[in-house]
């Protein structure tokens, strides 16, 4: 019997290994978290929380920023969500109260920023833990517990890092212009819009959002991918903003006007992809064709340019082979 060959799999068993970044070490110890007094506006903001029939539990600074935080249980009354963020979803809320009734605890405390009222008693508004507090509500909690932030204006910039449920492109949409209106609502504010790019997180969201409060059942996620190039923050307060804003949406909108009936067109011909506005606006769109040393498209020029294509368009350049080839993943969710 002939040798046997040895395989060689030095090059099929070794395994790269990414190249692990070192960082240096930042932040507070542990025993660094309480190892100074408060300072005064948090102070203040403890004996607010008792005067809001709440409970203290501990101030401590948190371990990456060293900023104070105030732990407290809070009347469930008197906290509420944010004005501007996304609705509950009922399932997400059920399977909470669930989880919640089955263990007996409630482990995970919910951000909270006081917002003191003229006319009324103070609230508690959390920019992250609704569903929580929904779930609590439902199973008939007296209280709640919260890790209070005492800069309310910290409410807008805790949204960026709100996971308790996955966002589709509507509500994210939705949540920032709520948050939006609210920012531009408030006195003095004189603020850029583009001061305020991690709340908002991208520019395209502002026009969308507006688009969807019009039209509940607008297809945003069919322009999406234009107007992330197009759209740009303004260098603007959010009061002037606004009105450029809505111009914006008023664009877009009519241009769907537009795709829709070259959409129905199609449609009264037998075809029924569920890819039909996709392939029509990809026709469309001045930014597939442009070339790529051209100097970037204005949203205005973009749009002008779209719309005008729009009108021109023939749904019957349209193929079933068309259809076919724009196959892929299902359009998401709006």
């Amino acid at each position: 019997m002939g040798e046997t060959k040895r395989r060689n799999t030095s090059a099929s068993t070794t395994v790269k290994r990414r190249s692990k970044i070192i960082r240096a070490s930042v932040g507070l110890s542990a025993r660094d978290l309480q190892a100074l007094t408060p300072p005064a506006s948090v102070t203040e903001l403890q004996r607010a929380i008792e005067d809001d029939e709440g409970q203290v539990l501990a101030a401590y600074r948190e371990p990456y920023g060293g900023q104070w935080l105030v732990l407290a249980g809070l009347p469930i009354q008197i906290v509420e969500p944010t004005p501007y963020q996304r609705n509950v979803s009922d399932a997400h809320v059920k399977k909470l109260e669930t989880a919640i009734g089955k263990i007996g605890r409630f482990l995970d405390p919910i951000i909270a920023v006081r917002m003191p009222k003229a006319d009324h008693a103070a609230r508690y508004w959390t920019p992250n833990g609704n569903h929580r507090l929904s779930a609590m509500r439902a199973l008939g909690a007296k209280s709640i517990v919260a890790i209070i932030v005492p800069e309310s204006s910290a409410a807008y910039q805790i949204l960026a890092m709100n996971t308790e449920k996955a966002h589709n492109l509507r509500e994210r949409a939705l949540e920032v212009i709520r948050m939006y209106r609210e920012l531009a609502r408030l006195d003095g504010t004189n603020a850029m819009e583009e001061s305020f790019a991690l709340e908002f997180e991208e520019p395209a969201l502002i026009t969308l959002g507006l688009c969807y409060e019009a039209r509940p059942r607008f297809s945003g996620g069919v322009y999406h991918p234009v107007l992330k190039k197009i759209e740009t923050f303004l260098a603007q307060p959010l009061s002037a903003a606004m009105n450029i804003r809505r111009q914006r949406a008023q664009a877009v909108l009519e241009l769907d006007e537009i795709i829709v009936k070259h959409v129905e067109a199609l449609t009264a011909r037998g075809m029924t992809s569920p890819y039909l506005k996709n392939v029509v606006v990809a026709r469309v769109n001045p930014i597939k064709f442009r070339p790529r040393a051209a100097a970037p498209l204005s949203f205005d020029e973009a749009m002008e340019r779209m719309t005008k294509a729009a009108q021109k368009f023939d749904p019957n350049a349209i193929k079933p082979d068309d259809l076919a080839k724009a196959g892929g993943p299902p359009p998401e969710a709006e």
